[in-house]
Parts: structure tokens; sequence; C-alpha cells
């Protein structure tokens, strides 16, 4: 009998990845910093609707139910990200710039796909019970739908992040890396940890990527590390086994 073979290795498609303003322009500045650290989480993203894109197609009628909940998870972790933005991220760089507005053109572009977001998990949504019922060229059409005009701000506000160093003078420094972490920590709780931190934490590859100079990100403790990569996942590691690495962080097989 012949084996079956086996699923493919996710693959930067079809929306490639992000290069960091580390990467582009050689700068270590703090601001440069942070819009790498940007470009990393939007990778996190992009990695995720492909992950999505590739296995949709593939799944059998068993695993609707665990891959609903992981595309919700991805809904999830990019709307949370742009709400954290707007409420928490935005307000502090305004207050630390002096620059009423200075964000308003990124809030701007969130409204450009965020209503083909809604329809995401609109459509998921209407699966609840039904997962039979589950298509994945329709899903598939709507997340085309938003494609470009998420690709496009994912792609523009780390340059953005980064420009913000016109701001910064000998009598007025600003600490762009230190605020991001600090509201950031703010919208860490426990559901957010179980439910959402793994779709951050194995879309996000460490080896490949820009010759491995990110392994060191989020920059966190080892034993933190390793129980945020393959301890939390152990919860609903049906849904998480259809992310795009592994526990290491590393590229992998895609689990259809």
């Amino acid at each position: 009998m012949a084996s079956k073979s086996l699923p493919p290795l996710y693959a930067d498609s079809p929306l490639p990845l992000l290069e960091t303003p580390k990467q582009k322009t050689g700068k270590t500045d703090g601001f440069t910093e942070e819009g790498s650290h940007m470009t990393i989480s939007h990778n996190v993203m992009i990695r995720g609707y492909n992950s999505i894109i590739q296995q949709a197609p593939r799944l059998s009628a068993a695993d609707h139910k665990d891959f609903i909940a992981y595309s919700m998870a991805w809904h999830r972790y990019v709307h949370d990200h742009h709400r954290y933005e707007e409420t928490l991220l935005f307000p502090a760089i305004e207050e630390a710039t002096g620059e009423k507005g200075v964000m308003d053109g990124q809030a701007e572009q969130h409204a450009t796909f965020h209503d083909g977001l809604d329809r995401f998990k609109a459509y998921l949504l209407t699966l609840t019970g039904k997962e039979a019922d589950f298509s994945a060229s329709k899903l598939i059409e709507i997340m085309e739908s938003f494609a470009k005009p998420l690709y496009d701000h994912l792609a523009a506000e780390p340059d953005a992040i980064q420009a913000l160093a016109r701001f910064e003078t000998p009598e007025k420094p600003i600490d762009i890396v230190a605020i991001a972490l600090e509201t950031g920590k703010k919208v860490v709780n426990l559901d957010y940890t179980l439910n959402c931190l793994p779709m951050f934490m194995l879309n996000m590859e460490v080896e490949e990527f820009e010759g491995g100079q990110w392994s060191v990100f989020p920059p966190v403790p080892a034993p933190v590390l390793f129980i945020m990569c393959k301890v939390v996942p152990l919860w609903r590691r049906s849904v998480w086994r259809f992310a795009a690495c592994d526990g290491n962080r590393r590229r992998k097989r895609l689990a259809v």
C-alpha cells in the first residue's frame, strides 16, 4: 500500500514577509528597533493569513471545528493588535512627541480593512454548531477581499514608527521601545495568554528570517520563552497545530 504523502512545509505565500527597517537601513537606533519589532508582529499576521489560505482547501470534516477556532484566533490577534495601537500605543506616542494626531494616518488605514475582518469573523460565527457547512472557497474569498489594504498597512506602519525619530531632540529624548513595551503589557491577561498568545508565538519564525537575528524577540527570560512557546500551546493543542511554526519557532510541515 502506498504511504500517504506528508503535508507540505509552510511557505510565505500568497503574502510575502516584510523586511524589517533594521535590515533595510542598517540602523540600530530605538525607532528603527521598534519599527522592526512591529514588522515581526506584522509578519506573524502574514504567516497566520498564509497558513489559513494554504490549509483551508485541504481540510477533512474532522478538522473543521479546530480550524475555525484557529481562524478566529487569527482574527482576534489582528483585531486586538490594532485596538491596542489605537487605545494605548498611539495616545502614548502623541504624549511623547507632543504632536496630536501624529498616528492618525495609521488609524485611518485600519479602517480600510476592518469591514473585511468583520465579514471574516461573521462568516466563522455562522458555523457555530454547523462546522460541516464550512466552505474553504467562501473563507478564502472573504480573505482575498481585504488582503491588499491589510498588507499595504502592515508594510507602511513600521516606517511610520521609524519616522518618529524626527520628534526627538537632546532635550526631549523619546524611548519608543520602552513606550511600546509598557503599553503592550496592559493587554496581556490570562484569557489572552491561553487563547491568543500561541497564535503570536507559533507564527513567529526566528531561525531563517533575516539570518536569525530576531531569536531574542520578544525580550523575555529563557524560561518564560519556553513556557510561552511550549507549555501554553498545550492548551488547545489541536487548534494550534495549524500554525506555521513549531515550539522552537521553526517553520514546520502544516497540519494538513
